[in-house]
């Protein structure tokens, strides 16, 4: 007789618990880490990103060549960040908030801060 059978587990109930679990598992893996915004082929990912005031942001940049984050509204430039290179900003306050790369103003992106 299986594990699951002497504990009165049936294999649906197994199935729907790791079905049920599956997107909120990589949720709190990605809390644990903060809020991230990749930078790939010239494009921000996500975008837009929707969060909570007071959370932080940190753009990691995973392109060969330097990328800034620049926040006209709220006065945030960053400096270059080569590959790999991060950046981190604290939304303290509400609103819609549009950023480009200083470096690339074709690349835009939103931040939703509620």
């Amino acid at each position: 007789m299986s594990v699951l059978a002497k504990t009165g587990v049936t294999v649906r109930r197994v199935l729907l618990c790791a079905l049920l679990a599956g997107p909120i598992v990589p949720l709190l893996a990605w809390s644990d880490e903060g809020t991230q915004i990749g930078i790939d082929n010239f494009k921000f990912n996500p975008n837009p990103l929707t969060i909570d005031k007071g959370t932080e942001i940190t753009w990691i940049n995973h392109d060969d060549i330097p990328h800034s984050i620049v926040v006209n509204a709220l006065g945030v430039h960053s400096k270059a960040m080569d590959t790999d290179g991060k950046f981190t900003y604290k939304f303290d306050k509400s609103g819609t908030f549009f950023y480009v790369c200083g470096l690339h103003p074709f690349m835009q992106a939103k931040v939703v801060v509620k």
